[in-house]
């Protein structure tokens, strides 16, 4: 059974979905351009995913920027992903902003030069009343990380007697991980072609669907991302959908489901 896109847009599309952008680097080599270059190419598959997210009324959008492995790069390529965030707190919130869009940096900031710390507070400042797209940086992150920073949150409750051992269950767990007050992960997209979540919302993931595509980052424009929701809504809803239907919601001022 293949559906319309009428029929599509009153069926559950995603409400949570998280990318890890991979792919970048190995985009560069390619074209025999530094690797950094590809980076900078991978902010534009940036804008092109929330806006996507946006029109299709898609509810949170969790991008995987920065994880705590990457300290490991080579120096120069660590500096560039620095002055890229630096890049898109300053010249590219504002754009967020006016589109509605709340942005939260996620993950273990304190590594980060005070300059970037305070580029995020501003972000989150500037954005916190805004009522779209739910748009999660995760940089420093992973998801050993975010499990142990709440289970410190519970062990702290527990020493200062307002929690007993007890009553320390996955949702208690749950409520102090990021994220805890949006939309349960859903879908999962890593592109580049590896076939694993490395390290990343690995408590959110449990249940989400896990979609891996050979299409490096700079190129994954919104033809590879339909495809990735129709392959969604076919897995969750058992039956056909292509992502020539889902660009049609792209269309439509507002997505109802």
């Amino acid at each position: 059974m293949v559906l319309n896109a009428e029929t599509i847009s009153q069926q559950s599309l995603p409400r949570h979905i998280a990318i890890i952008m991979d792919g970048n680097g190995r985009w560069a080599q390619s074209r025999n351009r530094p690797r950094t270059y590809g980076h900078k190419k991978g902010v534009d598959s940036v804008r092109n995913a929330v806006q996507f997210c946006s029109k299709l009324g898609v509810e949170s959008l969790t991008l995987f920027a920065f994880s705590s492995e990457n300290w490991r790069r080579p120096e120069d390529e660590v500096s560039t992903l620095m002055e890229l965030f630096l890049l898109v707190l300053t010249k590219e919130v504002k754009k967020l902003h006016k589109n509605n869009v709340k942005l939260a940096v996620i993950g273990d900031l304190e590594r980060f030069p005070s300059s970037l710390q305070e580029r995020v507070g501003a972000a989150h400042q500037l954005t916190s009343e805004n009522t779209g797209l739910k748009l999660n940086v995760a940089a420093n992150y992973g998801g050993r990380w975010d499990i142990t920073q709440a289970a410190q949150k519970l062990a702290k409750q527990v020493a200062d007697g307002t929690l007993a051992p007890e009553q320390i269950t996955e949702e208690e767990l749950s409520k102090n991980l990021t994220m805890a007050n949006q939309s349960e992960l859903d879908l999962l997209i890593r592109t580049g072609g590896d076939y694993r979540i490395s390290n990343f919302l690995l408590w959110q993931a449990a249940y989400a669907e896990l979609y891996f595509t050979d299409t490096l980052w700079p190129d994954f424009n919104d033809e590879a991302f339909a495809e990735a929701i129709a392959c969604y809504v076919s897995r969750e809803r058992r039956f056909g959908c292509t992502g020539d239907q889902i660009k049609q919601l792209l269309a439509a001022p507002k997505i109802t489901s």
